[in-house]
């Protein structure tokens, strides 16, 4: 994530101190169900929402602490989480490992479109240079795909699309080893007021031409006719107008001009078809597809992780 900060020559930050790490630790890792102590990974989720907060909160409240990385957030809670420390030799394998198990926890979200079927809603990341995505996010444990759809889609544009879901009604795409799930949302009103409701992870919510979106030259996979950097789009396109191909809107909502550009920045908040496109990326529509092996701990290395270690340390620090 990161804060946006202008860089000036009289302004130091500063770690952040040892009492907010301490505070960090003990409501994000100490203060959890026991299950979710037993992988790295699942470990690493919980000092990644530390990080959140951290960057969402401390920092804006107290501008003299430092934006850290995740990597950077990482070692440091390491270091001073009594709990975590015996850990911190074999850290940078940890984090490794965490970041390639993240790319293959299922993702699910939607395809937004207007009354006309001729437009569909994109989002932008907070980051400088982000990409253009349909809305979109990582599944929780446990989680069904419709209801992580519904929870994203909320987080990421302040709409909620659960009355307007079909559990039928979905593009599917493998990349790599991450399957990618998105509902199709129809007849959507233009006037539709969108805002995220989470701190810096949505910069911009956007209505765009579909066939603006098309595929331009050597770099089909990365940006659009348009020039927008479409990486997380470009996989959906043939399938989304063979979607709409098949589910043509009333006549009368198709429209003879559009609406194009960004609705503001944001300050905060055909069933059993298979086919590939020519980037080999697999795509299933209204298909259950075999997903890939995301249990705990099937992506880590060789490292013992002791829980009951973890448990003991938690048990000391709320008896001191």
């Amino acid at each position: 994530m990161g804060l946006h900060r202008s860089p000036s020559a009289s302004m130091k930050y500063y770690l952040p101190p040892q009492e907010l790490l301490d505070d960090l630790c003990s409501r994000f890792v100490l203060n959890v169900p026991k299950e979710d102590l037993e992988s790295f990974e699942r470990i690493l989720f919980l000092v990644e929402q530390a990080h959140w907060f951290y960057e969402d909160n401390s920092v804006e409240q107290n501008p003299s602490l430092k934006s850290l990385s995740l990597r950077e957030f990482t070692s440091l809670m390491f270091n001073s989480c009594a709990a975590l420390r015996p850990y911190i030799a074999h850290i940078d394998d940890i984090y490794k490992d965490f970041t390639s198990y993240k790319v293959r926890v299922p993702v699910t979200g939607a395809i937004i479109l207007d009354e006309s079927f001729e437009r569909c809603l994109l989002v932008k990341g907070w980051k400088i240079g982000a990409s253009w995505s349909f809305p979109r996010g990582k599944k929780n444990k446990d989680e069904e795909d419709n209801t992580c759809a519904v929870r994203e889609v909320l987080e990421e544009t302040g709409f909620d699309i659960s009355k307007l879901l079909k559990v039928d009604e979905y593009i599917e795409v493998t990349i790599g080893e991450q399957r990618v799930r998105l509902y199709i949302i129809a007849g959507v009103k233009d006037d539709t007021v969108f805002a995220p409701q989470t701190k810096k992870e949505i910069s911009e919510i956007s209505w765009h031409r579909i066939s603006d979106l098309q595929q331009a030259g050597n770099e089909a996979m990365s940006r659009g006719a348009n020039g927008l950097k479409l990486y997380m789009v470009s996989p959906f396109l043939t399938s989304l107008k063979s979607w709409i191909a098949s589910h043509a809107p009333p006549a009368t909502q198709k429209s003879e001009t559009y609406f194009k550009g960004s609705l503001g920045n944001a300050t905060n908040g055909s069933t059993g078809a298979t086919m590939k496109t020519k980037n080999n990326h697999l795509i299933q529509l209204g298909f259950e597809s075999r997903q890939p092996d995301t249990r705990p701990g099937r992506s880590f290395r060789s490292f013992k992780l002791n829980s009951s270690m973890i448990i003991q340390a938690m048990e000391a620090s709320f008896s001191a």
